[in-house]
């Protein structure tokens, strides 16, 4: 049984303090529940800034944002809350 299963057991929760688009879209992050009893996830603007300077998976909808007349600060938030 992995260690991160015994913390499991034992009552641990785990959490992932990365949440990208890739994560979610490729079944890493069923990957990690399944075999790393992951439970939790969890962000923050730091790492949201580096998944979006970093990735590719987000020009589609910070150009549709863009197109709608949104710029700034005011783009990743807003497709962070509606997950677009």
């Amino acid at each position: 049984m992995k260690a991160t299963q015994q913390l499991h057991n034992l009552g641990q929760s785990l959490w992932l303090d990365n949440i990208t688009r890739d994560l979610l879209n490729n079944g890493t992050l069923e990957r990690y529940i399944a075999e790393l009893a992951i439970t939790g996830l969890t962000s923050n603007p730091t790492i949201f800034d580096h998944a979006i300077k970093n990735s590719s998976s987000y020009d589609r909808a910070i150009r549709d944002y863009a197109s709608k007349g949104k710029s700034g600060e005011g783009i990743p938030g807003s497709f962070a809350a509606t997950g677009t």
